[in-house]
């Protein structure tokens, strides 16, 4: 059965449609205006000034690693990041530490961990997963490079970008 609707009746100012092309044209002066009298900015001079300043705390950045105070990986290796990322951006290849180093009791430390920053999404879901907090979120939105190898970011350009984070890791407790 095929319902029929009804159109609405226009009044004759809707019809013509000068009230509503009146009223974009103030809406435009209004921009020219305030432009010109400088109230507002319309553009930003990237890449003089960035939004850095203006980022939320919510804001989900490029993935990067992070050492703890003594320059030693947070990562275990457990590959709880790769397994959970949907594009499948993280790529890990664990080793095994030595059973006469001090820290054999962590078993395992990454001896490759590739993020193809092309595939990845920025979902976070990395960050959230991982137990030893070696996987954070930068605030950073310019991520660029010239080829796809330049945008495969390895473990010394991960180190490097990730910086130190301060605080108790699990991994390095000589009490667990």
């Amino acid at each position: 059965m095929a319902y029929i609707v009804k159109r609405p009746r226009l009044t004759f100012a809707e019809r013509i449609y000068l009230p509503t092309i009146l009223a974009g044209l103030m809406i435009t002066l209004r921009h020219i205006l305030s432009g010109l009298f400088g109230k507002t900015r319309v553009t930003m001079q990237y890449p003089e000034q960035k939004w850095d300043a203006q980022l939320p705390e919510w804001y989900r950045g490029a993935p990067t690693l992070v050492t703890d105070e003594w320059g030693r990986d947070r990562c275990v290796a457990c590959q709880l990041c790769e397994f959970i990322c949907p594009p499948r951006a993280i790529t890990i290849k664990p080793m095994e530490i030595p059973a006469e180093d001090k820290w054999s009791k962590v078993e395992k430390r990454p001896e490759a961990f590739d993020i193809d920053m092309i595939r990845c999404i920025y979902c976070g879901l990395c960050e959230e997963v991982c137990p030893e907090q070696a996987i954070y979120l930068r605030k950073d939105y310019s991520i660029t490079g010239l080829t796809r190898e330049e945008m495969v970011h390895d473990l010394p350009k991960l180190r490097e970008l990730g910086g130190v984070k301060t605080g108790l890791v699990n991994k390095w407790n000589e009490k667990k």
